[in-house]
């Protein structure tokens, strides 16, 4: 019943116009920014210890531009629900696409490093231009709540991807790699780790943090190739994502340096448009202390 009522709602907010929404979206920005004050402590926090070399004034520029970026996403993803390809296709263009369906049509398998950054939930609309015949998952962390987690499952797999829930991810690449399929997994891989799993730690942000390797060891172990996914705000409502290829032979390269390669990666992309990086949550609670 719960998932039912969910799933009217955002449809109905599905079909507001674009124009409307994003009138919505201002009120909404208000409304969590100066009204409840939504996780603003953590948020001030995040950009402080992240960009020490800014100035109070230019902190809080970011930090206004990131709320009105947010309530703008939280609108964006609720479209998911019933926009359509050409819509999408028109809002989400995917640069380099020629060189990676090449990389498909020659039969390799490929993991693809993403943040969440931009419009992350728009980019599970990339199955619509690979390569015909390359199955694509995206890896994903089960939400706490049933119903909600099946609505943002059945969004996801509109455009043709297949949501695997994280602990499920080495049978799913295990049974694509016995069929001999050619595959496209994307890995939102800047997540912090347990406590009790932060075993590496590298410079990310200006913090020492721990980091999830599992991505690096799953490339590695199945010949894998190691694509990035630059996205980049065009304007409101529009975004482009470009495939970069982060090493040519990612098992030539040492413990943890395909996984480094990343984070200097994402950091750059944040540092471009540092509003687009999801700063309300806790990233560097398990981050190394720095001496003074």
């Amino acid at each position: 019943m719960t998932y039912h009522l969910l799933y009217f709602f955002l449809k109905l907010l599905s079909y507001i116009p674009f124009r409307v929404m994003y009138v919505i979206s201002d009120v909404l920005y208000v409304l969590i920014y100066y009204i409840f004050r939504y996780r603003r402590a953590i948020v001030r926090k995040n950009l402080t210890e992240s960009f020490p070399e800014k100035s109070s004034c230019e902190i809080i520029d970011i930090e206004k531009k990131f709320y009105r970026f947010f309530a703008d996403n939280l609108l964006e993803t609720c479209k998911m629900t019933t926009i359509s390809r050409e819509e999408m296709g028109r809002r989400m263009k995917f640069i380099n696409m020629e060189t990676f369906n090449a990389v498909q049509r020659e039969g390799k398998s490929v993991a693809l490093y993403m943040g969440h950054f931009g419009n992350w939930e728009w980019c599970s609309s990339m199955p619509l231009y690979f390569e015909k015949g390359t199955t694509s998952a995206e890896i994903y962390h089960k939400l706490r709540n049933e119903s909600m987690d099946r609505l943002m499952m059945r969004n996801r797999e509109r455009m043709g991807a297949m949501c695997v829930e994280m602990r499920k991810t080495a049978r799913y690449i295990n049974e694509q790699a016995k069929a001999g399929s050619t595959c496209v997994v994307g890995f939102i891989a800047d997540q912090s780790p347990r406590k009790r799993d932060s075993r590496y730690f590298l410079h990310f942000l200006n913090h020492e943090v721990p980091v999830l390797v599992g991505t690096e060891k799953i490339a590695k172990h199945y010949g894998f190739e190691a694509w990035f996914l630059n996205v980049r705000r065009v304007r409101r409502g529009f975004y482009e994502a470009e495939y970069v290829r982060m090493h040519e032979d990612p098992k030539s390269l040492p413990d943890f340096e395909l996984t480094a390669i990343y984070f200097r990666m994402l950091e750059e992309a944040i540092r471009r448009q540092p509003e687009l990086y999801l700063w309300t949550h806790r990233r560097f609670k398990h981050a190394r202390k720095q001496e003074e």
